[in-house]
């Protein structure tokens, strides 16, 4: 359900979907001047010239099944890399007639030869297992502790492990590797986003048990916390300097995708991810200017103000937080949402225009929003109600 809708934005909702109705379906916009106005919007959402509201929404591969009438069929789009290209190129046909730009990308992945070898991933320092789960038609890490004792053992290892991360994270013909793909041009991987800390480390251990451990054995949950930030600060650094780059010269910029944070109270937060966002801001995102992100689209409003006090430059959360809440403890961040994600998936037009007109009137003084779902696009969201969002955007959306 919609919150904190006003009856003057559903009946201007209203008026606008009608409007749509009236030509078939697709809202009456100018495209040339929309996207002429969107490229410069998009340089900076705050600068004082900004024409209007930028707009998050570019859609993604899981919007294909509905828009094209094909059977969903998520492991083959995942795995069938011909398959999703041709999904794509079909589904571009239409954005380009709709929306006015070809919108999901058509390039085939690079060729084997010129792909770089796996580099274990974090949860494969923890043990953890990703498996495919039929049900949320995705990847799932699965538990590699049960119990404390389980924990402690696993932090055992892991300690062991950090010792020698390097030899244990690349594969044993990377050195070989690294000579060829470095002459051939092909940039070498950084580390710059991590899935956040709570949720890595409810995956690792799980949801209640971490918040029991954090309450009841404060000391194993802080080793816990300790030796994940370890592990992530020294994956960073091996790969920063397998890339030929010294602390000095290291690119800048860090995001987190952190859902289960929502699941800890604020003190709890404060003890568990606080310092290792804290910390890895300082190593990577020193300067005011660097990328300070956060995706957490959970309910987790409760926690602004701790998050407030990192001085995140960029955030997606919850549709249930407000950016006027988000803009009192985040003044400086870019704030990419608030529509909800069922609201656009589910075609709700008036609602979809409706939660538009209040997320903009929270923050037009301010500005700084860049217009798109607060958490994922699924799939049922359409091209026609992108365009229904550019003439929103076109016609109550300027500056």
């Amino acid at each position: 359900m919609s919150v904190h809708l006003k009856e003057e934005h559903i009946r201007l909702a209203e008026k606008l979907a009608e409007k749509a109705q009236r030509a078939g379906g697709l809202a009456p916009l100018d495209l040339d001047t929309f996207w002429a106005d969107e490229d410069k919007a998009r340089k900076n959402a705050f600068a004082p010239d900004c024409p209007q509201v930028p707009l998050g929404i570019r859609m993604g591969n899981e919007c294909v099944f509905a828009e094209l009438d094909v059977p969903e069929d998520w492991h083959r789009l995942y795995h069938d890399a011909a398959w999703r290209l041709d999904l794509a190129r079909r589904y571009n046909d239409k954005a380009e007639k709709i929306v006015g730009r070809r919108l999901l990308s058509e390039q085939t992945a690079a060729p084997t030869d010129r792909q770089w070898p796996h580099v274990k991933e974090l949860w494969e320092l923890f043990e953890a297992r990703n498996q495919w789960h039929e049900e949320s038609m995705s990847y799932w890490l699965f538990p590699a502790a049960e119990t404390e004792e389980d924990l402690a053992s696993l932090l055992d290892r892991v300690e062991t492990r950090l010792a020698n991360l390097r030899e244990f994270m690349l594969p044993p013909n990377w050195t070989q590797e690294k000579e060829r793909l470095k002459a051939l041009g092909v940039k070498p991987p950084l580390y710059r986003g991590q899935r956040g800390p709570i949720t890595f480390a409810m995956s690792i251990f799980g949801v209640e048990k971490l918040i029991f451990l954090i309450m009841d054995n404060p000391a194993l949950a802080a080793r816990y916390r300790d030796v994940i930030l370890r592990a992530l600060l020294e994956r960073a650094r091996i790969l920063d300097e397998e890339a030929g780059y010294t602390p000095e010269t290291a690119p800048h910029g860090w995001g987190w995708a952190d859902d289960n944070c929502a699941m800890l109270n604020a003190e709890m937060y404060e003890f568990f991810g606080w310092p290792i966002l804290k910390a890895v801001f300082e190593r990577y995102s020193p300067k005011p200017g660097d990328s300070r992100y956060q995706h957490s689209d959970s309910d987790m409003g409760h926690l602004l103000p701790v998050l407030g006090t990192l001085n995140l430059n960029g955030v997606n959360f919850s549709p249930n937080v407000m950016p006027a809440d988000i803009r009192r403890h985040l003044p400086q961040a870019v704030i990419h949402g608030q529509l909800a994600p069922f609201t656009f998936s589910r075609n709700e037009e008036v609602n979809m225009v409706a939660e538009f007109l209040r997320d903009v009137d929270m923050v037009r003084d301010s500005k700084g929003l860049v217009y798109t779902t607060a958490g994922s696009i699924n799939n049922g969201s359409r091209l026609s109600g992108m365009r229904l969002l550019m003439a929103a955007i076109q016609e109550y959306g300027r500056y």
